[in-house]
This record gives structure tokens, C-alpha cells and sequence, in this order.
């Protein structure tokens, strides 16, 4: 019997997947690991959206089939926080489609608009679903860089005048996962206009739209004039709402991307359970208190961290927005490797974090830290990483 599937010859191994199979046998053995890994919220949804799930949940007909694009009402209230948010109106019937989680939107659009030898032009490094979201579906993908300057248009310029055949789409994400990075509306457009000139699609994963720091609120593609002929945007309630396993999300935008993604969800799921859309609705329409104190938690964990990391020897860039700090290795352990150097941290330090590399390769020398564990856990991560320093005769400020 033949086992050398197509799709899974196209895959990798999973890097980030050596970490955590330590880190799961290191919590089995009895170790407190402070899991600083995997961007998983530690706090529970508002008490009122757990409430409507648990008011639905007891109605006798909310157990069937839901649909796959979504509720109604779930597509207006998510019309009503784009109104408000970012002043951009959207037709919840032809340009907004419910999708389990960012992540699953962009793999269901991805087998929708691709075919198999089109090149996909992705960030190095990037969330993985950015770039195997499309190998799955068939595609080739084209680098280009995350830091949105000078050079990030020199290398889209390259790669529509190199490449053969030229990129269909283009996957932007900002605030970026794994690296924080953050644009500006000019930015959005003068990407519009540059995919009007090219003929090129835009995908837009905002997942971290809400967590933005030091009063600079994250802008929209969808704000910008003509967005919607050549662009779709993902964003989820993953994280605004600490909603990350209840897989909410949605993509806006052009209608005919949202039509092609609507008619491939619609052979392959039955959309969400009726009531965890249901409390969804009760999320984005009711109070936005919890927005704001999310916010401000992982704001002051980002200062905590930073600060208490600094005094350990590892001096941190302090992200401007997302739930990630991008952190360059140590360079007195930068040889090491960032693989390496996130076991040997899990190892000695009982602190995990996710190696760059597993988000390509220009991510190498780096690893992604979430701050998903208090600031008390965050102090205690600094003090055992300043001990395992210590223990390889590294100082403080040679670290």
C-alpha cells in the first residue's frame, strides 16, 4: 500500500514540536515548566459570554446543523465592530464569512484560490499557516521580508519581475506573529495600490488587532479606499476576547474571495456550534471593558518582562503590539542556535519558548516569547534564566 501521501511529502517536520514534546515530558516528570511558548491565553472569556454559551447550549433546537458562513446575527455584530473600530462599513451578507479560528480561514481560502504551481508570496518569518496553508493547497512560495521598510518593496517589486509565474497573492500580518512588527495606515496604502498595479490578491491576518500598546491603535487594510477590490482580512476572537479554544474568527472583504471561501467551507464544515456563535455575538456586542483590561495585562507583562529579563543578562526588544516579544538569542549563546537554545533553556532554566526558526529560516537567532504566565511567572523565568547564565560563567552584562 502505497503511504508517501502527496501533501505530506510537502511538509516539514514540525520544529516547534521538539520543544514541546520536551516540555510535556518535562511537566510528566514533575518539573514547573513556565511555558512562555505557545500564544494560548491563561485567562477565561467574560462571564457574560460564557453565560450566553451555557443559556443557548439548554435550548433544545441549538444542536443541529449551524451554518458554515455563519450566523446572521454573528456576521452583523462583527459588520457593527468594524463600523466602530475602524469606521469601515461591510455588507454581512456578501463580505464577512465565520471561520473556526483565523488559522482555518486561511487554509479554507487558500484551497479556494489556489491551484497547484501558483506562487504565493509570504513573510520570512511568518505564522506557519501563512505559507502551509498554501504548500498544502499546491502552491510554491516566494520570501519576502516582515520588516515593512525600503527593502520590503524592493523585494515585492523583485519578486513580480522574477518570478514565473508571477505571485498571485500576497500574505501580510501586521501586528506580526512571531515578530510584533507594526505598520501605519500610508503603509495598507500604498500596498493597495501597488496589488492594483500588480493584479495581485492581499490576505491580511489582523488576529492581533486589539493588542496594541503605548496608545497606537493598529489600522486596517479595509480602511483604506479600494481596499476591498483587491483584499480580504482575517481577525479573531482568540485573543481580544481570551476566546482561543471556543475558534472564532472571520475573514471580510472582497466579495468574490469571500464567495470562493464560502463555497469551499460549505462542502467541508457545518460552521461553528450554534451557541459558541452565540456567544460570539455576545462578545462583540456587549460591554468592551474586557478589551481594554486585556490590553492593559499583557501591556504591563511586556514591561515586566523586558525589565526583569534585562537585569538577568537578555535584553529584549519591547514589542509594540501582539502577545510576542521577538527576542535575539543572547550573543555570548548566539552560536547556539535558536533550536538549541530553546531546549537548553527548557533543560536548565524550566522555562520554554518557541525557537525562530520554526517560522523560517530568516528566524534564526531569535525566539518568540509569549507572555502568557503572570508577572509573578515572569519574574520567576528571569531568575531562573539569570542562574542558568550563571551556571555557563556568563555575567549579567556579557550575556
Amino acid at each position: 500500500m502505497n503511504t508517501d501521501f502527496y501533501r505530506m511529502k510537502r511538509l516539514p517536520p514540525y520544529v516547534i514540536a521538539e520543544v514541546n514534546s520536551m516540555r510535556h515530558a518535562a511537566r510528566r516528570a514533575g518539573k514547573d515548566i513556565i511555558d512562555l511558548g505557545m500564544g494560548n491565553p491563561d485567562n477565561p472569556p467574560p462571564q457574560h459570554v460564557i453565560d450566553k454559551l451555557c443559556e443557548v447550549a439548554q435550548k433544545p433546537d441549538a444542536h443541529g446543523y449551524s451554518q458554515s458562513k455563519g450566523i446572521p446575527g454573528l456576521r452583523k455584530a462583527k459588520a457593527n465592530y468594524y463600523l466602530r473600530r475602524f469606521g469601515v462599513e461591510l455588507d454581512p451578507e456578501s463580505e464577512i464569512v465565520v471561520t473556526m479560528g483565523s488559522k482555518e480561514g486561511l487554509a479554507s481560502l487558500a484551497n479556494a484560490i489556489t491551484a497547484p504551481g501558483d506562487v504565493i508570496l509570504a513573510p520570512n518569518p511568518s505564522y506557519p499557516i501563512h505559507t502551509f496553508g498554501f504548500i498544502i493547497a499546491g502552491a510554491t512560495i516566494r520570501a519576502v521580508p516582515t520588516t515593512p521598510d525600503e527593502e520590503y518593496w524592493r523585494a515585492l517589486d523583485n519578486a513580480m519581475a522574477f518570478t514565473v509565474p508571477r505571485p498571485s497573492v500576497l500574505v501580510v500580518n501586521y501586528p506580526s506573529n512571531p515578530t510584533a512588527e507594526v505598520v501605519d495606515l500610508a503603509f495598507y496604502e500604498r500596498l493597495v495600490a501597488w496589488a492594483k498595479e500588480n493584479e495581485v490578491w492581499v490576505l491580511s491576518d489582523l488576529a492581533y488587532s486589539e493588542l496594541y500598546y503605548d496608545g497606537k491603535p493598529t489600522p486596517s487594510i479595509m480602511q483604506v479606499e479600494g481596499a476591498k477590490d483587491v483584499a480580504v482580512e482575517f481577525t479573531s476572537l482568540s485573543k481580544t476576547y481570551s476566546m482561543a479554544g471556543w475558534r472564532m474568527g472571520f475573514a471580510v472583504g472582497n466579495r468574490q474571495l469571500i464567495a470562493a471561501m464560502t463555497r469551499v467551507k460549505s462542502y467541508l464544515d457545518y460552521g461553528a456550534f450554534t451557541p459558541i456563535q452565540a456567544a460570539a455575538c455576545a462578545a462583540l456586542n456587549g460591554p468592551q471593558d474586557v478589551v481594554e483590561e486585556n490590553r492593559l495585562r499583557y501591556h504591563k507583562r511586556r514591561d515586566v518582562m523586558v525589565e526583569s529579563f534585562a537585569r538577568s543578562g537578555w535584553d529584549i526588544p519591547p514589542p509594540p503590539a501582539s502577545m510576542f516579544a521577538w527576542a535575539p538569542l543572547p550573543p555570548a549563546l548566539k552560536d547556539m542556535g535558536s533550536l538549541e537554545f530553546s531546549k537548553q533553556l527548557l533543560t536548565h532554566a524550566d522555562v520554554a519558548v518557541a525557537p525562530g526558526v520554526g517560522y523560517g529560516e530568516e528566524g534564526e537567532g531569535f525566539v518568540r516569547i509569549a507572555m502568557v504566565e503572570n508577572e509573578q511567572r515572569l519574574r520567576q523565568a528571569a531568575r531562573n534564566i539569570k542562574r542558568y547564565f550563571a551556571s555557563l560563567g556568563i555575567n549579567s552584562s556579557a550575556a
